[in-house]
């Protein structure tokens, strides 16, 4: 700025005949002073309201990249965590599928093996049952045949047993064991 209110205060104009009134142009030029005074003020502070403005627009706009790159993140994370979460329901499934299938296959072997041994409880079944009744048809054979036997007199039994001889000084041989009483024979099935 070329003039300031303080040249216009102290500017003095050089005297001449017939001029302009003195004391008009004084208070004039201190009128003028003053408003130029105050309205280099008002520039100042809009300067310097423009300057904190203009920081403060920095600011935000630091602020607000902070924010779009915060954004960005959450974005990509929350994009991450889907992606993450999906996969976990996935294997999550999975495992149960494989579980699944265990189970079932587990319990496709236990009623193949519990049909096998009911088949094999039947043959067994089957087996026991011939040979109770064969056993039963022998032991009806046998007691008809004992039925039509003549009946065989058996001596008793103080006839049977001899008395043994006692030795003298050294030990006797043992006893020859009795025989054993003759079984019927077993008859066969025709």
């Amino acid at each position: 700025m070329r003039i300031t209110p303080l040249d216009l205060r102290n500017h003095r104009f050089p005297r001449r005949m017939g001029g302009y009134d003195r004391e008009e142009v004084d208070s004039f030029l201190q009128v003028a002073a003053e408003d130029y005074e105050a309205a280099l003020r008002r520039v100042e502070q809009q300067a310097a309201r423009i300057r904190e403005l203009e920081q403060r627009v920095q600011d935000l706009a630091a602020n607000e990249k902070v924010v779009q790159e915060t954004l960005s993140t959450v974005h990509r994370l929350s994009e991450d965590l889907k992606r993450t979460a999906v996969k976990e329901a996935e294997v999550i499934v999975g495992e149960a599928e494989i579980r699944g299938e265990k189970v079932l296959e587990a319990a496709h072997r236990r009623a193949a093996k519990l049909t096998d041994d009911i088949r094999e409880m039947k043959v067994l079944k089957i087996r026991l049952a011939a040979a109770v009744r064969s056993t039963i048809e022998t032991h009806l054979e046998l007691l008809e045949t004992l039925a039509t036997e003549p009946a065989v007199e058996v001596p008793p039994p103080a006839a049977r047993i001899a008395p043994l001889p006692r030795p003298a000084l050294a030990p006797a041989p043992p006893a020859a064991p009795a025989p054993a009483p003759a079984e019927p024979p077993r008859a066969r099935k025709p």
